[in-house]
Parts: C-alpha cells; sequence; structure tokens
C-alpha cells in the first residue's frame, strides 16, 4: 500500500469520514503483532467474571435479606417487595456493567483486578450504553450457548467470546500490564 501521505491518526481511521468511498476502520489490535494485549487475556477474565459475580450477588443478597426481615416485622406484607426484587437485580446489573465498563478504565471492577479493558474493534474506549449492552450480551449468550461462547474464545487470535463478536467489542490487557510484558526479559 502506498503511503498517501496521511498522519498516523488518519491512517488509523481515527476521524475519518464515514459513508461511501471512505476507508473502514482497521483493527486496532493485532494479535500476531501486538501480543502483549492478548497474553493471558482468556484466564484473566474469568477470575474478573468470579470477582464481577460476588460484586453484582452481594448487594442483591443483602436486599434479599433486607426483605425478608421486613416480611417478618410486618408480619407478611414486607414479602411483596420481593416481586422487586427481580426487576431491580436487573436494572442494577445493567447499571453495574454500563458504569463500568463505560467509565473512564474502560472495565469492570473484576477486569480492572486483573489488569484488563474493554476496546471497540478499532480501539476506542467502551461508552455506558455499550457496556450495559455488553453485560446483557454476555449474559444471555452465556445462558443459551454456554459451551459455544468458551469454545468460540478459544479459537480465534484475539480471545473475543461470541458476544465480543456481535457487539464489535475485544477485551486486552490494559496499557500498563501491555508495557510490562513487552519489556524484555
Amino acid at each position: 500500500m502506498a503511503d498517501t501521505g496521511r498522519s498516523d491518526t488518519q491512517r488509523s481511521g481515527a476521524g475519518a469520514p464515514t459513508g461511501a468511498g471512505a476507508d473502514p476502520k482497521p483493527h486496532a489490535y493485532d494479535p500476531w503483532r501486538q501480543p502483549e494485549y492478548f497474553e493471558g487475556v482468556t484466564e484473566r477474565r474469568v477470575i474478573a467474571f468470579l470477582i464481577d459475580l460476588v460484586v453484582i450477588t452481594v448487594p442483591v443478597a443483602f436486599a434479599a435479606m433486607f426483605i425478608f426481615l421486613l416480611g417478618i416485622f410486618t408480619l407478611g406484607l414486607g414479602f411483596l417487595l420481593f416481586a422487586l426484587l427481580r426487576p431491580a437485580t436487573a436494572i442494577w446489573v445493567l447499571a453495574y456493567y454500563g458504569m463500568t465498563m463505560g467509565g473512564p478504565q474502560s472495565a469492570t471492577v473484576g477486569m480492572r483486578a486483573v489488569d484488563l479493558q474493554v476496546r471497540t474493534w478499532y480501539g476506542a474506549p467502551c461508552y455506558v450504553l455499550l457496556g450495559a449492552v455488553h453485560g446483557l450480551a454476555f449474559w444471555v449468550t452465556v445462558m443459551t450457548l454456554s459451551p459455544l461462547v468458551v469454545v468460540v474464545g478459544l479459537l480465534n487470535g484475539r480471545r473475543r467470546l461470541l458476544h465480543d463478536f456481535v457487539l464489535g467489542t475485544v477485551v486486552v490487557n490494559n496499557e500498563r500490564r501491555a508495557a510490562f510484558l513487552r519489556r524484555p526479559g
């Protein structure tokens, strides 16, 4: 490909015009030229999931215990609040994924603990809506296609799971970990 005099940011697709005739944005992370972004991602993604599961479950468990105690003290009337627990849990999960992935670090609490972050396929940080949809897509695919979700992640160089392909995201090592892995010896 001949150099057209465009700057590196233009070549990478940042700020490129959209529409007919525009160059599509290239993938920001190449697992063969930049292996430091993908080293150990699959294993640490499992650990991040377990941490996030605890972070999500603990407040829901406390809410359930509170409703139970309220039900006892109100002679059964408080038990009616259990009907709100499931929708409140769904809202909590979507808010958790949206606010953490859409935050400045583009990562949930579990992902931050293991130095991972979510990026779009062209390298942009995650945003709130994408984070919420990512969490929703993750849970839907895991509940319906559990073995397939994991197999897909093992068969591609970017270690993307099924919902990552659908949403155009990639989970990579954060810059600090990538720089550490990039160091020789």
